[in-house]
């Protein structure tokens, strides 16, 4: 047998090639739209791939399960409830695939979603006995793939707890499985797949029978119960990514680059209101920055805020410190299919910019004490843009919630006429959101330093008194 794990750390996400090296079949499972990555480790390896698959309809990046069979010839292979609109063959509970001498056994494990499928995998030459099983976003490292997604980021209504009680019942009969089978699972650390994910690339049953919270839950009630508490807000694009997996993602998985774009488009960009995304830290963003641009750093978190952000029917532009982080980040923002990326610039633009005469923008801050008193004084409105956990385990009384991966959709619901104050946790996210609200012409906007954690206070809901 022939095994290769592909992570790919900004979303958090692992994909696999599994091969025969006797018969030189492979096949590739949960792939992303970087594609060339598995054909070139196939074809270093003396591999073809004669298939490709997926576990589940994904929801956080775009599949390349289709683009990699269109240019591979690969038989496609997909779950046989995902009700996908393009061709592929169904696999179902029971089925079994053969790649020489090593064979993979579907098991339906729904409850991530209603088609979750996992895969068992034998080295026959060996044994008769599982070695390891690709989990997808079934069974992770500490923790188990959320079930909620369907009615929270789809808003398919009532399907929350049933697929909680269908992902108890998987677990059930997951648990007979060997204690020593090996557990590869889709994502790690930093997914908003689950909420609480291990960073190990990999674990046994065994062990996670012994420390899983999932399996420690005997009564299924009360696993129902504790699955859909918690769970981080699903970032906005999560929605678009299930209806284009569904509906068959491009056969083509090319990433262009974008122009290089003078700088004297970038006035008249601005005018249009084009949306324009300075990629650069939130503290050079704060101490200057072309009026309209909206800052998401170039950080892991990337993806995520920029999916939740940005709209999928909008040219973006790009500023970044330099030419390698606006072409990483065009790649970041292709996984996640947001392909309409038409220019870009490095950092110098801001400050050619400011020599021709353009006003240079700042983010205002506001510590803690200050804050208390423009609450007691009753002019400022504080947007509080944690996930819905964190704000239940501690908030502002005066605060309204407006969680970041929602806040692009819900701007009419800010206050007019007072200061605004945007926090979060510790300052990263309600840099951003400072950013966005400013760009959408919100006036006199300021971030709290140092985020709810700073605060003094007491808070409302389990918070601290001092």
């Amino acid at each position: 047998m022939y095994f290769q794990r592909f992570f790919e750390p900004k979303l958090a996400s692992a994909s696999y090639l599994v091969g025969c090296q006797k018969s030189g079949e492979a096949i590739v499972v949960d792939a992303n739209r970087d594609i060339d990555q598995y054909i070139d480790a196939a074809a270093a390896n003396g591999l073809t791939i004669a298939y490709t698959t997926e576990t589940h309809i994904h929801a956080d990046f775009i599949s390349g399960s289709r683009a990699l069979a269109a240019r591979t010839g690969a038989q496609l292979l997909l779950p046989a409830l995902g009700d996908y609109a393009f061709p592929n063959q169904p696999l179902a509970d029971g089925d079994r695939i053969m790649l020489g001498n090593v064979r993979l056994d579907v098991v339906h494990t729904p409850g991530h979603t209603p088609e979750h499928i996992i895969f068992l995998l034998t080295d026959t030459v060996a044994t008769t006995r599982p070695w390891g099983v690709l989990s997808g976003d079934f069974v992770f490292v500490g923790d188990v793939g959320r079930p909620d997604l369907l009615e929270r980021a789809v808003k398919v209504q009532g399907t929350a707890e049933r697929s909680a009680r269908n992902l108890f019942v998987s677990l059930q009969r997951f648990r007979e499985l060997p204690a020593d089978l090996q557990i590869w699972p889709g994502h790690g650390a930093g997914s908003a797949c689950g909420k609480a994910l291990g960073a190990m690339p990999s674990t046994t049953l065994g062990y996670e029978l012994a420390t899983n919270w999932a399996f420690q839950q005997a009564d299924e009630q009360a696993f129902v119960r504790a699955v859909l508490s918690g769970q981080p807000e699903p970032p906005r694009y999560f929605a678009i990514m299930k209806r284009v997996n569904r509906a068959g993602p491009d056969r083509e998985s090319t990433v262009a680059r974008p122009p290089r774009m003078p700088d004297a488009a970038l006035g008249p960009l601005l005018d249009a209101k084009a949306v324009i995304v300075d990629l650069r830290r939130a503290d050079a963003f704060a101490a200057a920055h072309v009026p309209g641009t909206i800052n998401i750093p170039l950080t892991r978190a990337f993806p995520t805020w920029a999916g939740s952000v940005l709209a999928y029917d909008a040219d973006v532009y790009l500023i970044g410190d330099d030419e390698r982080a606006t072409i990483e980040a065009t790649h970041d923002l292709a996984l996640i299919g947001l392909d309409r990326v038409a220019g870009r610039w490095t950092r110098q633009v801001i400050d050619r910019w400011r020599q021709t005469g353009g006003a240079i923008g700042t983010v205002a801050h506001i510590d803690a004490g200050g804050l208390a008193d423009a609450l007691r004084a009753g002019t400022v409105a504080v947007i509080d843009v944690r996930d819905e956990s964190e704000w239940d385990s501690g908030h502002l009384a005066e605060a309204i919630h407006l969680p970041l991966a929602t806040l692009a959709a819900r701007l009419d619901e800010i206050p007019r006429g007072r200061s605004i104050v945007v926090h979060c946790q510790a300052g990263s996210r309600s840099a951003i959101a400072a950013s966005l609200l400013t760009a959408s012409g919100i006036p006199d906007v300021r971030n709290l330093n140092g985020g709810i954690a700073a605060w003094p206070g007491a808070l409302v809901n389990g918070g601290r008194d001092t």
